[in-house]
């Protein structure tokens, strides 16, 4: 399978979409945008909140291919924006720390 910051990194978004979602990554306040977005109570970890965007953004992005009448563009650009900012926050979590 596939890393992650791989699969992350692959995605192919229309182009205003994607810049809008980038736009939205930086002010990316995780608990108040993955709160409304996986719902309310204890966030998971930066790992598993990303597996669980992915899968979100796959089933919004296959709605938005089908032209299905329940494709919401701004869920599916909250999912994008969550998306992008976890990936930031993963990616800097995991960078070499030099004291």
């Amino acid at each position: 399978m596939q890393d992650l910051m791989t699969m992350i990194s692959t995605l192919r978004r229309p182009r205003l979409l994607a810049r809008a979602a980038k736009h939205g990554a930086q002010d990316y306040d995780r608990d108040r945008h993955l709160q409304r977005i996986l719902g309310y109570g204890s966030l998971p970890g930066n790992g598993a909140a990303l597996v669980r965007l992915i899968e979100m953004e796959k089933e919004a992005n296959a709605q938005r291919m089908a032209e299905d009448a329940a494709y919401s563009l701004v869920r599916h650009l909250d999912i994008l924006i969550a998306l992008l900012g976890e990936a930031q926050l993963f990616k800097a979590s995991r960078a070499p720390q030099y004291h």
